[in-house]
C-alpha cells in the first residue's frame, strides 16, 4: 500500500472535497483523484460515496479512514522518533468550545508553541457534542469541552476532569424582583442566551421543563460581551458562569441572582483517544496548562 494514497484519501474526507485536498497537497485534482482510485484497487472497495456533496466516505470508506488515520499518526511518530534531538513534530488536531476558547486558551496555546515549535497545532472551536462526534471519527485528536451536571463523555475515550463551572443567572440592576427568587418568578421572563447547542442553555432548558416553566428566548448571541449589553439594557435576563462577570465591562449594571431551584453546574473535561508516541508529551502539557489557565474554577 502507498502511504501517499492514504494521504489524499485522507485529505478528501477531511475536507469533503477534491478540489481541497488537492490544494491541501499541493496536487492537481487528477492526481488526487487517481491515489484514491488506486486505494480502493488495493483495498477492493469503494472509499467514496461520489454522488454525495460534499463528498462522504462509504461505510467501508469511514473504517478505512479511522484506520488510515492512526497509520498516518504511526508514521508521524516515526519520524519525530528518529528526528534530531527528538523534537516533536507533525500536527495537533484540538478541539474547544467557544467559551473555553474565550476564557482558557490564549496562554496555553502559546505555551504549547513556545515548548514544541515544530508541532503544528490546528485548532476547532465547535460545541461540545460536535467536537464529542469528530474524536469519535478521529477528525481531531484531543477536545476541551464542558458538560452539564454528572455527565461525563463517552466511554472509550481516555479523559480527565479539570474543573467545575457554576451556572447563575444574570439580570440587569433596573429589574424589580422578590426577595426570594424562584424560576416561577422569572417564567414570564425573556432571555438572551448563547445559540442553540451551548451546555449552559441546554442546563437551563432542562430546568425549566422539569418545573413544566415556559422557555422564551428573545436574543441569540454568539459574543457574551453583547449578550451582557442587551440584558444591561433590559432586553432580558441571562445566564453567566460562576465568576466570569467580574471581567465584563458591563458588570456594573448587571447582578447575579440567587434561584434556589437553580443550582447548576457543568464540568470541564480534556477528551482524547488513548495516546502514547509523538502526542504524549504536548498533551501533557497541554493538560497542565488549561488546568492552570482555569484555576479560578473548583476541581
Amino acid at each position: 500500500m502507498n502511504t501517499r494514497d492514504l494521504e489524499a484519501f485522507v485529505a478528501v474526507v477531511d475536507h469533503g472535497s477534491i478540489l481541497a485536498a488537492a490544494a491541501q497537497l499541493h496536487l492537481t485534482q487528477p492526481g488526487v483523484t487517481r491515489r484514491v482510485q488506486s486505494l480502493e484497487n488495493t483495498l477492493g472497495v469503494e472509499l467514496l460515496d461520489r454522488q454525495s456533496k460534499p463528498l462522504r466516505p462509504t461505510a467501508a470508506g469511514r473504517d478505512a479512514y479511522q484506520l488510515g488515520r492512526r497509520v498516518l499518526a504511526s508514521l508521524d511518530d516515526l519520524r519525530a522518533g528518529v528526528a534530531s534531538g527528538g523534537e516533536v513534530r507533525g500536527e495537533f488536531r484540538f478541539g474547544i468550545t467557544p467559551f473555553l476558547a474565550d476564557i482558557a486558551l490564549e496562554e496555553p496555546l502559546c505555551s504549547l508553541s513556545e515548548t514544541f515549535p515544530s508541532l503544528h497545532t490546528r485548532v476547532n472551536s465547535r460545541w461540545s457534542a460536535e467536537l464529542l462526534a469528530d474524536l469519535d471519527a478521529n477528525r481531531i485528536d484531543a477536545a476541551l469541552v464542558y458538560l452539564p451536571g454528572d455527565n461525563e463523555p463517552p466511554a472509550g475515550l481516555a479523559r480527565e476532569r479539570l474543573c467545575r463551572i457554576a451556572v447563575k443567572v444574570i439580570v440587569p440592576k433596573t429589574l424589580k424582583l422578590p426577595r426570594k427568587v424562584t424560576l416561577h418568578d422569572l417564567s414570564d421572563q425573556r432571555w438572551v442566551l448563547n445559540q442553540d447547542g451551548c451546555g449552559f442553555r441546554r442546563v437551563l432548558r432542562r430546568a425549566l421543563e422539569a418545573a413544566q416553566l415556559p422557555f422564551h428566548v428573545a436574543v441569540e448571541a454568539f459574543d457574551p460581551v453583547l449578550r451582557h449589553s442587551l440584558i444591561a439594557r433590559g432586553l432580558g435576563i441571562g445566564l453567566t458562569a460562576g465568576e466570569m462577570l467580574k471581567h465584563s465591562p458591563y458588570r456594573k449594571a448587571l447582578r447575579v441572582i440567587d434561584v434556589p431551584e437553580f443550582k447548576a453546574e457543568v464540568r470541564a473535561w480534556l477528551v482524547h483517544r488513548p495516546i502514547d508516541g509523538r502526542l504524549a508529551a504536548p498533551l501533557e502539557h497541554l493538560r497542565d496548562a488549561l488546568r492552570e489557565a482555569l484555576g479560578a474554577f473548583p476541581e
